[in-house]
């Protein structure tokens, strides 16, 4: 437009000399319009929405309150000092740098031209954005917090990640992320309205994409991958392949036994991994980082022959058993049941320790299962082969008295092997308890009269040492003889009788009376001595059946008792009678 068109419009505003394609800028499309020279802008007085632009210009002074900027204007702009203020209270400036601003306004009441320096920023940031968009390529954002619907994101303006978005599998927590810098893809930009849509997912899954090629073409060449460490678990590590996680298992990180994945990384490390297997289908993938190195197992079963002993070290112990490192790498285990010849381990720790140094005995080699089998004890001699060595039955042996039991005792015949007397042996004497004759750490002698190799039995006799006084008794007294003897013990069916030297009789309830009596107690009282007739000997069976009521005269035998003295035979010889107590004899002892 001409000034003479524009007087003829009735515009004054309009002079002669402004170029006509300024006439058609707006607000819109000022940054697309050719550079402008602002001294010829000021001096035409161009419209007021010519303001609004990015420049360059160069601080040339400081002060407490503004940044004075020379863009190149008739005047200096000014910035307030708190657009280029950290947090920590420092100016990011100096006279003598370039930065970059936005103009507000061309002048101000004591003309200077207005500045931004966070405006210059947005609009920047709005640039980069749509050129983000245009071009189909990710940008950077810190998420700053949760927001109805998603996540508010600063992408160097406000923007809007929605909760869809943010990953590739659903996000239970987004809260989590706050603060967290991600990569983004711009999926809407609207900067009339100010509005940016971003997703994190459609990055991701952009990534997967071409990660998966490189994984596939990894797994047939065989080569291995770097990836970061992300999390820690008891059973594993996962591992960030570029988009692409994958688990590696403790088992795989080492030859040597790993107790946790934190003895060997941390969040955060750079590790190299080959890819053990992958699932297309899930698209999980399995790693392994021991697998980098030649296996040591290999060559396991030639360099330790089953059989032969090894040193190893003590690494760890278990309720069942010990593992035993045989070198790095190479374990293997002693069973619980493999530790002593003798004794009944309960637990490792009561003969091992961990750091210990062993010797222990090949037992088996499994090397495609990584296990071998150790024996301890097979590393000393077995003390049972040197029992049935040394020893037989009827052997006389000597040993201290290691335990007591209400069944008997046991006596250390050789380091590690205790033989048993049983109660019935330690005496021909009745004995309740064997605490009655022996004391532990008592040093007894003894024969030994069983020998069980396969079970690890020994039993041995005391008494064998002594005269059989049951076999003395046997042989100088007969049926028919007239003994005395002390009642010793009240039952039901009669009373025990102690004839002396421990050789027991029993007497049974008819037997002590004509009368019919109801309890022993009628006729006789423990502790007190009475004569009886033998009435039965039974010498393999060592039983001696006994009647009071033909042992002696009732003046003489019953005292205060009454009963009815019957004579009894001398000659030794047994009558219809005695055949029937004998047989009520073998019924009472089967009763008692």
């Amino acid at each position: 437009m001409t000034e003479a068109e524009g007087k003829a419009k009735g515009d004054s505003s309009v002079p002669m000399d402004v170029p006509e394609q300024w006439l058609n800028l707006t607000s819109d499309n000022i940054g697309q319009a050719e550079p402008l020279d602002m001294k010829l802008l000021l001096q035409t007085g161009a419209p007021s929405q010519n303001e609004h632009k990015l420049l360059k210009g160069k601080v040339v002074a400081i002060t407490p309150t503004d940044v004075l900027v020379d863009v190149g204007l008739k005047s200096e702009g000014i910035v307030p000092v708190e657009e280029f203020t950290s947090p920590s209270g420092e100016v990011s400036v100096k006279p003598g740098d370039e930065v970059e601003v936005f103009i507000e306004r061309l002048e101000d009441a004591n003309g200077y031209v207005v500045l931004s320096k966070v405006k210059a920023q947005k609009m920047k940031a709005w640039e980069e954005v749509e050129n983000a968009f245009k071009e189909n390529r990710p940008i950077k954002g810190i998420i700053l917090d949760r927001v109805k619907g998603g996540l508010a994101v600063d992408v160097g303006v406000r923007a809007f990640l929605p909760g869809s978005l943010v990953d590739l599998q659903p996000v239970r927590n987004l809260r989590a992320l706050k603060g967290q810098e991600v990569e983004l893809k711009v999926i809407k930009v609207n900067r009339k309205r100010g509005n940016i849509v971003l997703s994190r997912k459609a990055y991701l899954e952009e990534r997967v994409s071409v990660q998966k090629e490189k994984i596939l073409a990894c797994i047939a060449e065989k080569k291995p991958l770097i990836g970061t460490v992300k999390n820690l678990t008891n059973f594993g590590a996962f591992i960030d392949l570029g988009g692409v996680d994958g688990l590696l298992h403790v088992t795989d990180m080492s030859w040597k036994r790993v107790n946790h994945p934190s003895e060997l990384f941390k969040v955060g490390d750079q590790v190299e991994v080959l890819i053990l297997n992958y699932d297309e289908e899930t698209g999980k993938l399995q790693l392994g980082y021991k697998q980098r190195e030649p296996s040591p197992w290999k060559s396991v079963a030639e360099k330790y022959p089953i059989g032969t002993k090894v040193l190893g070290k003590v690494i760890s112990l278990t309720n069942y058993g010990a593992f035993i490192e045989l070198e790095p790498g190479i374990e293997g285990m002693i069973h619980v049941s493999e530790m002593s010849w003798t004794k009944k381990v309960k637990h490792p720790s009561a003969v091992l320790e961990v750091g210990q140094e062993v010797e222990v005995v090949i037992l088996d080699i499994d090397s495609d299962a990584q296990r071998i089998s150790l024996g301890l004890k097979q590393a000393s001699p077995n003390p049972w082969d040197i029992i049935t060595e040394q020893f037989q039955v009827g052997d006389r042996v000597k040993g201290k008295v290691r335990n007591i039991t209400d069944f008997g005792i046991f006596v250390e015949v050789l380091e590690g092997v205790d033989g048993l007397v049983h109660i019935s042996d330690l005496s021909w004497k009745r004995v309740n308890h064997p605490s009655e004759l022996i004391k532990k750490g008592d040093e007894v002698e003894a024969v030994i009269i069983n020998i069980d190799a396969v079970n690890q039995r020994l039993s041995l006799s005391m008494k064998a040492l002594m005269p059989d006084i049951w076999e003395e008794f046997f042989r100088s007294h007969y049926v028919g003889d007239v003994v005395t003897g002390t009642v010793t013990k009240l039952v039901d069916f009669g009373a025990f009788v102690d004839l002396g030297d421990g050789v027991e009789g029993l007497v049974h309830i008819s037997e002590l009376s004509d009368k019919h009596i109801q309890s022993c107690s009628e006729v006789v009282e423990a502790g007190k001595a009475y004569s009886f007739k033998i009435i039965r000997l039974e010498p393999h069976e060592k039983r001696i059946g006994l009647s009071l009521k033909e042992g002696a005269p009732r003046s003489d035998q019953e005292g205060a008792h009454e009963g009815e003295y019957r004579p009894s035979p001398s000659d030794g010889r047994a009558s219809l009678g005695d055949v029937l107590d004998l047989k009520d004899f073998h019924r009472d002892e089967e009763g008692q």
